[in-house]
């Protein structure tokens, strides 16, 4: 069996999840869960591929180098968003102000 690859993630997705249920419930002979089992493996790896292109395109997009003159960088990592915190007076985080 050769599945459609012109199938969305999703769909791809909730044939895999309807595919994994009808084995769970049990209900299926031994040639049918063969099958089944058999489809949720091309299920899967089309949901790999999918997820995949997915990555490539995200990677491929450009990167805009220059901001508007007005607006300040990014943090670029959690370590710089802290230290900018550490930097900005205010009311301290997490804590219970009374």
């Amino acid at each position: 069996m050769t599945l459609d690859s012109s199938l969305t993630y999703e769909q791809a997705l909730v044939q895999l999840d309807a595919t994994l249920r009808s084995l769970e419930e049990g209900k299926l002979s031994l040639e049918e869960a063969i099958a089944a089992v058999a489809r949720g493996r091309e299920y899967l790896q089309l949901c790999e591929r999918k997820l995949e292109e997915a990555r490539q395109r995200i990677e491929s997009l450009p990167v805009k180098d220059e901001l508007p003159e007005d607006e300040a960088p990014h943090p670029a990592t959690v370590a710089d968003l802290r230290a900018e915190r550490a930097r900005t007076p205010g009311e301290p985080q997490g804590e219970i102000p009374f």
